[in-house]
C-alpha cells in the first residue's frame, strides 16, 4: 500500500470514493461548514493506493479552538472492498506522525471513541463542534491542556504559524 499526498489529479477520484463511503448529503454535515473557504492542510491529505488503484483517502483541515490552531481530521474513507484490512488505522497513524513533524500539536475528529482510542484519541470535554454534533464523539490527540470552546473555521492556507501557542 502506498500512501501519498493527495494531488489535484486525485481530487475527483477521492470525491467519488467519499460519495461511495458516506450517505448522500454528506456535505450538509456541520464539519463541512468549517471547511468552506479554507485550504486543506495539503501535506496531511493522503491517498492510499495499491497497484495504482485508490483504496482509501484522508483529508485534514485547519480549525481554531479558543484562539488556538488545531487540525480537523476528516473525512477518512476506505473503499468498501478494502474495509477491515487496517487501512483506516494506517492512514490515521501516518497523518498523526506527519502532523507532529510539520508543527501541528493538536488534532481532532468526530468519531467513535472505541475505534479511535487505539490511536491515542480521547474525548475532548468542553470542545464544541457546531451542532448537531454529539459531544461524546468529539475526540482529540495532542496538546489540548486548558483548551475548550467552540471549534471555528480557520482562515489561512492550511499550515500552522511559525509560533503556535
Amino acid at each position: 500500500m502506498q500512501l501519498s499526498e493527495e494531488t489535484a489529479e486525485d481530487w475527483w477520484e477521492v470525491e467519488a470514493l467519499l460519495d461511495l463511503c458516506f450517505a448522500p448529503g454528506r456535505e450538509a454535515l456541520s464539519s463541512y461548514r468549517l471547511r468552506e473557504g479554507v485550504d486543506r492542510v495539503a501535506r496531511l491529505c493522503l491517498t492510499a493506493r495499491e497497484d495504482g488503484i485508490l483504496a482509501g483517502a484522508i483529508r485534514v483541515w485547519p480549525v481554531r479552538v479558543s484562539g488556538r490552531n488545531a487540525a480537523l481530521i476528516g473525512p477518512v474513507a476506505v473503499h468498501p472492498t478494502r474495509q477491515g484490512e487496517g487501512l483506516g488505522g494506517l492512514m490515521i497513524r501516518d497523518v498523526a506522525a506527519r502532523a507532529g513533524e510539520i508543527g501541528w500539536s493538536r488534532m481532532l475528529l468526530v468519531g467513535d471513541a472505541p475505534y479511535y482510542q487505539r490511536f491515542g484519541f480521547r474525548r475532548l470535554d468542553g470542545v464544541l463542534m457546531p451542532p448537531p454534533t454529539n459531544p461524546e464523539r468529539v475526540l482529540g490527540i495532542g496538546d489540548w491542556e486548558g483548551i475548550s470552546g467552540k471549534v471555528v473555521r480557520a482562515a489561512g492556507a492550511g499550515h500552522p504559524p511559525a509560533h503556535q501557542p
